[in-house]
């Protein structure tokens, strides 16, 4: 990370959970701990229970400096399995009304607790959930007060969102950016075969920002304008044996110091 020209990272599936022995791994390399990603199952487990699960992770994040809890709501999440992921046009798995209102409760709540310590709860919108589409977005944001939203702008390209309109309405609601690209030819592969969402992502429908077909001169200007001060994240999500990942890492930074000239 430090080598490709980044300051920080989100936490790692193999990192040590332990404030201390992380701080320790990241020193050397003056890295900072942007966040880290959170499941949430307010739809089939107790509010109570998930709370619980919420606060530790919170507060391991705040230990750790970090000023954004990112979540997603992961109750039948499909994007990890090789099952037929949601498509945007697909409204087969829209959630009733009942179901709806407590999710919105549920969010709000760990909401305000997180700002109560001082953190923003950023709703990371996610393929193969519950809120992946643009309809899903703006309910989530127009039903909600104090959550804020983690933009993704693979994930809107992959759900058929143009990014750009979606920074422009929530701006000052956005926490956190996840920035990656996507392959369009790929993403129309993965539309036309019902490729599940892993198979998709197996076979590069992600990759570094400027090396894809999103247009991100736009964005950058946009978050300029607007003073954004949170953590851009440079993502690929792409199979390491196929794309090596310093490399891609390097090709993303390099993309964003010059088009966005940081």
């Amino acid at each position: 990370m430090r080598e490709a020209g980044y300051e920080g990272t989100e936490l790692g599936r193999k990192f040590p959970k332990n404030p201390s022995q992380l701080k320790a791994a990241l020193k050397p390399y003056g890295l900072s701990l942007a966040s880290g990603w959170h499941s949430l199952h307010l739809l089939s487990k107790p509010y109570e229970e998930e709370e619980k699960k919420f606060l530790t992770h919170m507060q391991f994040l705040s230990e750790m400096k970090s000023q954004v809890v990112i979540v997603a709501e992961c109750t039948h999440a499909t994007y990890g399995s090789n099952g037929p992921h949601r498509h945007s046009a697909d409204s087969s798995h829209k959630i009733d009304a009942p179901t709806w209102q407590r999710l919105i409760e549920g969010l709000e709540r760990l909401a305000e607790t997180a700002k109560q310590n001082g953190m923003r709860l950023a709703y990371h919108h996610h393929m193969g959930t519950v809120i992946q589409n643009e309809e899903e977005i703006d309910r989530l944001m127009k039903d909600t007060r104090h959550l804020f939203l983690l933009a993704d702008t693979g994930h809107m390209a992959y759900a058929g969102i143009d990014p750009l309109p979606i920074f422009k309405k929530y701006g000052n609601r956005i926490a956190h950016i996840h920035l990656k690209d996507v392959r369009p030819q790929i993403l129309a592969q993965a539309h036309q075969q019902g490729y599940s969402f892993e198979k998709a992502v197996r076979e590069g429908v992600f990759t570094v920002p400027g090396d894809g077909g999103i247009h991100y001169a736009p964005l950058f200007q946009h978050l300029n304008d607007l003073g954004y001060e949170g953590w851009w994240v440079m993502e690929a999500e792409q199979d390491p044996i196929k794309a090596n990942p310093l490399r891609y890492a390097k090709m993303g930074r390099d993309y964003i110091r010059k088009v966005a000239n940081l």
